[in-house]
């Protein structure tokens, strides 16, 4: 008789959770407890909170995994505006990615982390329209920088550098609205410069100077019209 009264209790409690979620207010907004499944299952997608058509709170969102919800991400909204902070997960749990979205648009700072280890594997930003804006990151399972960059609502201007395991300089680059554009030098792994020249809009311009131990051993002159054709 107890295990029966246990038994008719949860499930007098699932039913009464399932009747006061997904519900709409007096406007035909969702409001209170949210869940929503996959197509033709039992399997969840989403749950959270909706307070007049506005999400609050956290909401958990999920893959079908062999007819399991397996989280997949998170959502804590902030109460005043449409800003979320969220967080993306593998299958097994851990943090692949993190940071803050307004509605479907990537904002602020975003941090994405290597496969096997909660070190950064890229460090970004993000502007208020979704654009990358600022400086970029990427970096070796060591923890060491690989790469540099610098970008303007959402392409490649400025300064970008590329770097050894050990923290050499390999390359540097100047970019201006997404092209190459100024000088560029490229070191071998003991920080030796060995090609040295200009890019003009997306080509090499001018006279490029190649270096062995240290030496002068050839120059090239691109600036004539359609000598160089980039690979």
């Amino acid at each position: 008789m107890k295990k029966f009264l246990i038994l008719l209790f949860s499930l007098c409690f699932t039913l009464l959770c399932a009747q006061n979620s997904n519900q709409f207010d007096v406007n035909g907004k969702r409001h209170g407890i949210w869940k929503k499944h996959f197509e033709g299952t039992e399997v969840l997608r989403y749950e959270g909170q909706f307070h007049h058509g506005k999400e609050i709170g956290a909401f958990k969102f999920y893959k079908n995994i062999k007819g399991k919800p397996v989280l997949s991400a998170t959502r804590e909204f902030q109460e005043d505006s449409s800003i979320a902070d969220v967080k993306f997960f593998t299958s097994k749990g851990k943090v692949i990615s993190e940071g803050q979205m307004n509605g479907k648009i990537y904002i602020g700072t975003w941090k994405y982390y290597q496969k096997d280890s909660d070190k950064l594997l890229i460090l970004e930003h993000y502007n208020d329209k979704g654009q990358l804006h600022g400086e970029r990151f990427v970096y070796y399972e060591n923890g060491e920088v690989a790469e540099k960059q610098h970008y303007k609502d959402g392409v490649l201007h400025g300064e970008a550098i590329n770097y050894s395991l050990k923290g050499i300089v390999l390359k540097t680059f100047i970019y201006e609205n997404g092209e190459l554009h100024g000088p560029s030098k490229y070191y071998n792994p003991k920080g030796e410069l060995i090609v040295q020249g200009q890019y003009k809009k997306g080509k090499k311009h001018g006279i490029w100077n190649y270096y062995e131990n240290g030496e002068l051993s050839d120059t090239k002159n691109f600036t004539v019209e359609g000598k160089y054709k980039p690979k």
